[in-house]
């Protein structure tokens, strides 16, 4: 039988990792994001800022699948961090694309910090059917790597990464 936790622990860290590649900037997240399909396979995988100054992980993602449409219907996208819901550099949110796209499972590190927006990302998602796990352990890594982002947050501090 497999072991769900352990399959998301992994696949969570490897878009944790991903973020790692964002070009740096404290004006939007570093992110990443990957799908799987219902069998365990990578369909794709994107993180922030790939291939544009305002593309976000999940954005970045869902758009390799273009041309070919897998069922995502038992499909699970990964993120290191909650999807937005309010986007000024494109006229749909990453929340509005996981819907559509109708992936089943959205697995995400933590919560947007309010430093832009009061992101409702988990909660559109579960609203629209989607199945949704926060894998607290690893918001530590998250914080970290956007570190600087969260400092520009009105009476915010960094937080530890020690």
């Amino acid at each position: 039988m497999i072991d769900q936790r352990m399959v998301d622990r992994r696949w969570l860290q490897a878009a944790i990792d991903m973020s790692r590649l964002c070009p740096a900037t404290v004006t939007a997240y570093a992110v990443g994001a990957i799908v799987v399909d219902r069998d365990g396979t990578e369909l794709a995988r994107g993180y922030s800022r790939e291939t544009g100054p305002f593309l976000h992980a999940e954005q970045q993602a869902l758009a390799k699948l273009d041309g070919i449409p897998p069922d995502l219907s038992g499909a699970t996208m990964y993120s290191s961090l909650e999807p937005c819901t309010t986007r000024g550099s494109f006229h749909r949110t990453c929340t509005e694309l996981i819907v559509e796209a109708r992936i089943r499972r959205v697995v995400v590190a933590m919560r947007e910090p309010p430093v832009f927006a009061d992101c409702v990302g988990i909660e559109l998602l579960g609203k629209a059917g989607i199945e949704v796990t926060v894998l607290p352990e690893f918001a530590g890594q998250v914080k970290a790597i956007n570190a600087a982002v969260i400092a520009t947050a009105p009476g915010a501090r960094a937080p530890s990464t020690g």
